[in-house]
């Protein structure tokens, strides 16, 4: 199965008073290209989250984004020093009496005096808190695979449609190069009878001229080796796994053997033909490098 390198997931789930939110895109690249935008708390999840992704992306410049918002598990707790409230409530009181200052002390009056209010994040289980980043994670992996598993398909079969289109193409190649042979020797026969008049054509020479242009004209090599590598271009886009690299290196055989067949097949038909499939094999090249 063809997975296309450009793809979108997202998942998002309610965990453990968490409302985790997980975003993951990509684009061509011809390595594996990983960059992340997550809260400070969780850096210490990265490498992990690289690693789940990197087990299932083979090709691409993935991002992804974690999104995390507390809604009842609270990471952070207020308390209250009460002694010390009561040590500075009892102290006022005293200013007051010895005074005789107006005034009455109040609980806000109290929380503004230094160490009565102490902010106390709650331990975090950081395990914990992984695998419920993960399995949020998985599952917009998964949403991310799927919608890289359509495209995918889309490319393949446009590239399956060029190939046959090709395939078409070298059958008429084949066709044109044997009548070529043939027209060759027929005007090399009509271009002695010319020069020589009412002598005698030596029929033996006629044959061995023509051997030798078919000889350096013939592109049945080319032609069975397009085939062959048009035959496993196809079952390479029918594999699972990650298959753009091969593809590209068939691609360049592909255009390799299209070249040789134009720089011998002098021929406007076949420069014609041979000028279309180089067309096609470069749309080709395009669409793989969408390919994973």
């Amino acid at each position: 199965m063809a997975l296309s390198m450009t793809g979108y997931g997202r998942a998002e789930a309610l965990v453990n008073g968490r409302d985790i939110t997980v975003e993951i895109k990509s684009v061509n690249s011809r390595y594996f290209e990983y960059s992340s935008r997550i809260p400070r708390s969780c850096a210490y999840m990265d490498d992990k989250l690289k690693k789940l992704l990197s087990a299932a992306v083979s090709r691409g410049k993935v991002e992804l984004s974690l999104q995390m918002q507390t809604v009842s598990a609270p990471d952070v707790t207020v308390q209250v020093n009460m002694p010390l409230a009561k040590g500075y409530a009892a102290a006022l009181e005293s200013i007051r009496a010895e005074t005789g200052a107006a005034g009455d002390v109040t609980a806000g009056l109290l929380a503004r005096f230094p160490d009565v209010l102490a902010v106390r994040h709650a331990d975090v289980d950081e395990e914990a808190l992984w695998q419920d980043v993960a399995g949020v994670c998985e599952a917009a992996l998964k949403n991310f695979i799927a919608m890289r598993a359509v495209e995918g398909e889309k490319l393949k079969a446009d590239v399956m449609d060029r190939l046959a289109t090709i395939e078409e193409t070298v059958g008429k190649i084949e066709e044109g190069s044997a009548q070529r042979v043939e027209n060759y020797t027929q005007k090399l026969y009509a271009r002695l009878q010319t020069i020589l008049q009412d002598q005698n054509i030596d029929q033996a020479r006629i044959l061995t001229e023509a051997a030798i242009f078919a000889d350096k004209t013939a592109v049945d090599e080319e032609t069975v080796r397009l085939r062959s590598h048009i035959a496993q271009y196809r079952e390479i886009l029918n594999t699972d796994g990650p298959v753009g690299r091969k593809l590209d290196f068939l691609t360049q055989e592909l255009n390799r053997e299209t070249n040789t067949i134009g720089s011998k097949c002098q021929d406007l038909a076949i420069t014609r033909m041979v000028v279309d499939t180089k067309a096609e094999i470069e749309k080709i090249r395009e669409q793989i490098q969408n390919i994973e």
